[in-house]
């Protein structure tokens, strides 16, 4: 009888132990894959090799998984910006994912927060950005501008930096002048 107490109790302590990693295995897969944030923008975009390749040139983008279609779309490919991941496409007949060549337009702006803002300005001009907003410093405190990238998604481009109060004030003045003119600043 001691020995099949032993036994079960051996089974037992098996058990436990198999559960423990069952758990751990369950607990280390996550819904969201590593690398990965809650929210990753999609770009549909005509041309969407070209571009990567504007995106390496402008942003300092790395390009980490390209598939293609045999006629040399791209069907899916990540790219990185920093820290961020992005993914695209190009834009696809009968797809409702336009780009904005297509649309008309874009209606989001992708933000890149840098901490070199007037030299990342620079290398996406020089790459073939036109700027929709100049880069200056505003009255939220950041130094921010917009650029519009030859594909026509909109992009912003900012980092904080130190401004006396009076300075943000006559800037936050200013620019809700404009804006009740109808204007945008």
């Amino acid at each position: 009888m001691a020995v099949k107490k032993k036994g079960s109790r051996g089974l037992r302590k098996r058990a436990r132990t198999r559960a423990r990693k069952s758990k751990r295995s369950t607990t280390s897969l996550t819904s969201v894959p590593k690398g990965f944030h809650s929210v990753t923008p999609y770009l549909a975009i005509t041309g969407a090799s070209e571009a990567i390749e504007f995106y390496k040139k402008a942003f300092g983008a790395r390009e980490l998984a390209r598939e293609t279609m045999p006629d040399g779309k791209i069907l899916h490919a990540r790219f990185k910006i920093g820290d961020s991941l992005l993914m695209l496409a190009d834009e696809f007949p009968g797809s409702n994912h336009k780009s904005p060549t297509s649309a008309g337009t874009s209606t989001v702006t992708l933000h890149i927060y840098t901490t070199d803002v007037d030299s990342l300005w620079q290398k996406a001009i020089e790459a073939g950005a036109k700027v929709t907003m100049p880069l200056e410093n505003q009255f939220w405190g950041e130094r921010y501008g917009q650029l519009t990238d030859p594909f026509g998604h909109h992009w912003s481009i900012s980092q904080q930096v130190k401004m006396s109060r009076e300075e943000m004030d006559e800037k936050r003045k200013s620019v809700m002048t404009m804006l009740a003119q109808g204007q945008h600043p």
